[in-house]
């Protein structure tokens, strides 16, 4: 099917959406009572919340662009970025609180969480360090992006995460600034933290590899360290999946094009959108 639009025929054609239809659902529920909340008058808006939760799901999902989507949807580019933003502030204030997580993991008799830290690419973005250096560009990924932390469960399952901190931050200090003293009180109280060599020196309760003497190999270490350090990668191997498979799943998490400072509110709205996906 053709239509002409500025003087040239442009072609349409049909897709599919690959989420299931409940996360749609879900999703519509969300702008739905927001609406009602703020007092919209039924109707004036331009895409009901079913079609805003497609459009939503298809930039998560796809990482579309905001304008395609917009022109597809017949809104303008204004109005598509307002409903991009409304959709991934009412996601994001579904997600968990670090708190609950971890009640809940004590809950069901979990061992240990994992601790991890990522860094979602973004485009470059002014900002300076004390250093001179630019504050958004990660020396780890030679990339721009922001640091978010997030645990999960042993079998790999994310289970929340921190908001954002600029791609120069370490993740050790973006976890002293998140999450390292909750997870001090959950140590207190039975449930350890598994984490990798970028955690060494986080404190009790967070037990990460021991770090082989500079100049040295692995052997330099006796063999009950080594056999510690062994199991305590294996432990968390499965959990330092959790990152890709969020950003493989919700691509836009690869690659922010929106303000960075919004990072954090993409990821936690991933992390919603991933919890009802069965």
């Amino acid at each position: 099917m053709s239509a002409r639009t500025r003087g040239f025929t442009s072609v349409t054609y049909a897709a599919a959406l690959g989420v299931p239809r409940h996360i749609v659902e879900f999703l519509a529920r969300l702008p739905a009572a927001h609406r009602r909340g703020i007092g919209t008058p039924k109707g004036s808006r331009a895409l009901d919340p079913f079609r805003q939760a497609v459009r939503v799901l298809r930039w998560f999902r796809e990482h579309g662009c905001v304008h395609c989507l917009a022109r597809d949807a017949g809104i303008s580019q204004a109005t598509g970025y307002r409903y991009l933003h409304e959709g991934i502030g009412v996601l994001a204030a579904q997600a968990p609180d670090l708190h609950e997580v971890l009640d809940l993991c004590r809950a069901e008799g979990m061992t240990h969480v994992v601790l991890d830290g990522t860094l979602i690419a973004c485009d470059r973005l002014a900002g300076v360090r004390e250093n001179g250096n630019d504050l958004w560009f990660s020396q780890k990924h030679k990339s721009f992006g922001g640091n978010i932390q997030f645990l999960a469960t042993p079998d790999g399952t994310p289970l929340w995460v921190s908001d954002v901190e600029p791609g120069s931050t370490p993740d050790i200090t973006a976890a002293r600034i998140h999450v390292l003293p909750a997870l001090y009180k959950a140590a207190a109280d039975g449930l350890a933290t598994l984490a990798d060599k970028g955690y060494i020196g986080a404190g009790i309760g967070i037990r990460v590899p021991v770090r082989r003497p500079k100049g040295h190999s692995e052997t330099a270490l006796d063999r009950g360290t080594r056999a510690m350090n062994a199991l305590i990668r294996h432990m968390r191997a499965r959990g330092e999946r959790t990152a890709a498979e969020l950003k493989e799943r919700w691509r836009a998490l690869k690659h922010v094009t929106l303000s960075p400072s919004r990072i954090g509110d993409i990821a936690r709205a991933a992390l919603v959108l991933n919890g009802h996906w069965k």
